[in-house]
């Protein structure tokens, strides 16, 4: 698939606490980090995701969620990987700022969708962490909000609660529209 003017990189919470040693890794999460710097040239537009949260987010378990405190602002947990490439990036989009919503969709929250439309972005590439959870959710969002949708599959890590979790994801990203593709079938 070719890459075009009007096509968008996603690069979704690619951060110090979603990879190997991180509050809570994603397995193998860092090893999306070299194929998304190769693929960042490719395009004309890229964005990467940063999960914010407020110390008291309601998505931890001392506030009762599920999750163990994560990417809380201003903490080394928070940062982008250190070997992403954030000289390719045009912004980060910060989310999960809000103490009492999820923040899984790079959308929720923030003001992507108009930064997208004022670039004139008509399709979305979607790499990063976690497939099951932030990349699912934002490719689907991306869709309800008019965009195309390409999820590159070599360049996503599942958190994989549940065996099957990743596959599931795939498959109703791909329900809901979304084209899946390895970055070896993306053309600069």
């Amino acid at each position: 698939m070719d890459v075009a003017e009007t096509d968008a990189l996603l690069v979704i919470d690619v951060q110090n606490d979603f990879c190997p040693g991180g509050a809570l890794a994603v397995p193998g999460g860092d090893a999306v980090v070299p194929l998304i710097n190769v693929l960042m040239p490719n395009f004309d537009h890229v964005f990467a995701t940063q999960d914010f949260h407020p110390e008291d987010h309601s998505s931890f378990v001392a506030q009762g969620g599920p999750w163990p405190a994560h990417c809380v602002q201003g903490t080394p947990g928070a940062a982008l990987h250190p070997d992403l490439d954030v000289t390719a990036l045009d912004r980060i989009v910060q989310k999960g700022t809000d103490v009492a919503t999820d923040g899984y969709s790079a959308f929720a929250g923030t003001n992507l969708a108009s930064e997208l439309n004022r670039l004139g972005v008509q399709r979305v590439f979607v790499a990063g962490l976690a497939t099951d959870y932030c990349v699912k959710a934002t490719t689907i969002e991306a869709i309800d909000h008019g965009y195309d949708a390409v999820v590159i599959t070599d360049a996503i890590r599942a958190v994989n609660v549940k065996a099957r979790d990743g596959e599931d994801a795939l498959a109703e990203m791909e329900s809901a529209g979304a084209t899946l593709l390895t970055s070896d079938e993306i053309n600069s």
